[in-house]
């Protein structure tokens, strides 16, 4: 018999409630708006390239009319507010954590070319920059888009692989034994353990003794002998010197919570809620599908060495992104 403690990595592991749907049509909702703002974007950005004196002069053609100017403004000033809003309101979000990134930078560039070409409209010398507005936030909500399908993708993939776990355990409220949720279990629960069962929940043994499977992955799942007093894991135990599937993800959390960023590489199915939890996810390219899109990075050449590539290659982007802020 096994004393739950009821631990949250415990619930989020082994839940499948209405939040994760919640959580897939609020993501979908999410694509479905990128999409649709990119959509009604680059209708706009084909008259405003029209109407655009500077594309007028590359590609030598002419269309001019009163108003014309006006409606160039107005295309764009649209253009600039529904278009650029998920960066306008991501630049608040980034400044509010104090954590400016990509969102701080497309904002910074949207806002500086309609500022200034607003200027030009109003007297101001010098040539609008509307149609490189547009194409700009055009370009950028599409590159959104196609980002945001494929973490929706890893999501799944990742729901999938929880669906692996046990989400039911067997209380013991007298001498009756019912199977409740995992969810259900509260603190100081004792729930009962068969031998060789895989452990739905973290507890400590508090009665009997058994060869508990506490591993998920088949590959790794060895019976563990534990007698009463013996904490029981649930869901991996260190199985042959390798971290299986929770215990890999906390290991990067442990991490986290000592402030510091993690980056994790693997290439198993059991490394995938590692590489979620980790700031950044490096997926070996001849590893399994799971690991592959759970991952923000794919080794395609399959060499571990390429990790210290990439480590370089962040460092450029970043001193790049510096350089275009400034």
């Amino acid at each position: 018999m096994n004393k739950h403690d009821h631990k949250e990595h415990a619930q989020k592991e082994h839940s499948h409630d209405q939040g994760d749907h919640d959580h897939h049509d609020h993501h979908r909702h999410m694509i479905e708006d990128f999409k649709r703002r990119f959509i009604v974007t680059v209708i706009l950005t084909i008259p405003v390239l029209l109407l655009s004196p500077m594309i007028q002069e590359w590609f030598n053609f002419e269309i001019a009319f009163t108003g014309d100017m006006a409606i160039l403004f107005g295309l764009s000033t649209f253009i600039y507010v529904y278009g650029g809003w998920p960066f306008l309101k991501g630049l608040k979000e980034e400044i509010s954590d104090k954590n400016p990134g990509m969102m701080t930078l497309i904002a910074m560039a949207i806002s500086v070319a309609y500022i200034y070409s607003a200027m030009t409209v109003f007297g101001f010398p010098g040539d609008d920059f509307f149609w490189e507005l547009a194409t700009l936030i055009a370009i950028m909500l599409l590159g959104h888009y196609i980002e945001m399908k494929s973490v929706l993708s890893a999501s799944k993939a990742l729901d999938e692989l929880a669906k692996l776990m046990p989400d039911e355990a067997q209380l013991i409220e007298g001498d009756t034994v019912r199977e409740v949720k995992v969810s259900e279990l509260k603190k100081d629960d004792w729930i009962l353990i068969k031998v060789g069962e895989k452990i739905p929940a973290d507890g400590e043994i508090v009665k009997g003794s058994s060869s508990v499977n506490e591993a998920m992955i088949t590959e790794e799942a060895t019976p563990v002998e534990k007698s009463e007093g013996e904490e029981a894991i649930g869901g991996s135990i260190n199985v042959d010197g390798s971290l299986a599937l929770l215990v890999k993800g906390s290991e990067v959390e442990t991490y986290q919570k000592e402030g510091k960023r993690v980056a994790m590489t693997g290439d198993g199915f059991n490394d995938a809620p590692a590489l979620a939890q980790a700031e950044l996810g490096i997926a070996v390219g001849s590893g399994t599908d799971v690991a592959a899109e759970t991952a923000d990075i794919i080794l395609v050449n399959s060499a571990p060495a390429d990790v210290e590539a990439i480590v370089s290659f962040g460092a450029t982007t970043k001193r790049k992104m510096i350089q275009n802020l400034i």
